[in-house]
């Protein structure tokens, strides 16, 4: 081999052994870059004040007193949340995008409008935590007859299709509770939603509405104050704070529990270490005393687990939701 190939040959080696070792420093800076990159944003769908707002921004402030640094609430409302998911989904899975998510983002509405979402929490994100979860509470104007859940059963057996119950809206958790209820006990009453829950109170301080279930959360003032008269919690248990509120459950139907439930998710290509690295974060959050306090306040009870244990549990509410809404008939709200 003659000088000048022998050069040729050497420094074609050079050139491959300085791009292999660039690669491997890149490969290995990208394995070792600190989490998170840049601050943590975490999506809502809603608009400011609501359930998962106030849960989001509880949440986020406890987390920037941690090692995260700082994390941000973003509200993105619109369609049931689904506007704020789809961004979630289509957001870099680098653990710095997340969201808060309840039932009607995640199972309701992606089964209520089938047709034009695309939307799949089970293929598009990655449970973080389970955060919260509050229950309803089925109640009445106090000057209503009935005073106990078989009552109102009886009474509503006695008048099919007779008696009004109020919700939020279509899709809303108070509304699949009220058509689980009724499926359960046998019953029908005629549903009237609103648009929100507040206008649905307001009316049944007014006595122009006689029956709902609303969040325990959206009328606690009302219960102590005698405006408003409970029956019973949808929750498994008896709700803290109200232990004279039976649940529905050990009222007259075994087995009913339908809460209000608040997850933080991740785009589902998050890697698991950072998943973990959250979840972790996240469980600190949940144990600290002022956060706990801030969730009593409302109504809320701390539900620490894995991320699997919120993968599964919206796994679930997806099937239950596309069952009631398939046995119930239930549209979307134009």
């Amino acid at each position: 081999m003659d000088r000048i190939s022998r050069r040729r040959l050497l420094a074609q080696a050079t050139t491959a052994t300085v791009a292999a070792t660039g690669v491997g420093l890149s490969y290995a800076h990208a394995q070792t870059a600190p989490f998170p990159a840049r601050p943590i944003r975490i999506l809502v769908g809603f608009a400011a004040g609501g359930g998962n707002d106030v849960v989001a921004r509880i949440v986020a402030q406890k987390l920037s007193e941690g090692s995260l640094g700082p994390v941000l609430v973003d509200n993105r409302t619109g369609a049931s949340g689904l506007i704020a998911a789809d961004m979630l989904a289509k957001s870099s899975p680098d653990g710095t995008t997340l969201m808060v998510a309840s039932q009607t983002t995640y199972a309701v509405a992606p089964v209520l409008y089938a047709k034009t979402v695309t939307f799949d929490a089970t293929r598009d994100v990655s449970g973080v935590a389970m955060l919260g979860a509050s229950p309803l509470v089925l109640v009445v104007h106090p000057s209503f007859a009935a005073k106990t859940v078989r009552e109102l059963i009886d009474m509503a057996k006695a008048r099919p299709g007779e008696l009004n119950i109020g919700s939020g809206g279509v899709g809303t958790t108070p509304h699949m509770a009220a058509e689980q209820f009724m499926f359960d006990a046998g019953i029908r009453m005629t549903h009237v939603p609103y648009r929100g829950e507040a206008p649905a109170i307001i009316d049944l301080l007014a006595g122009q509405l006689p029956v709902m279930f609303a969040n325990l959360s959206a009328i606690t003032g009302h219960l102590k104050s005698g405006t408003l008269r409970g029956l019973a919690v949808t929750s498994r248990q008896r709700a803290p704070g109200y232990a004279d509120l039976p649940t529905i459950a050990e009222s007259v139907l075994p087995g009913f529990e339908v809460e209000t439930w608040f997850g933080l998710t991740a785009p589902a290509a998050t890697p698991r270490a950072i998943v973990q690295r959250l979840n972790t974060e996240v469980q600190k959050a949940l144990a600290a005393p002022d956060l706990q306090k801030r969730f009593d306040e409302l109504s809320l009870t701390a539900s620490p687990g894995t991320p699997e244990a919120l993968d599964t549990t919206i796994k679930v509410e997806i099937a239950r939701a596309r069952e009631t809404i398939s046995r119930a008939g239930i549209k979307a709200a134009d």
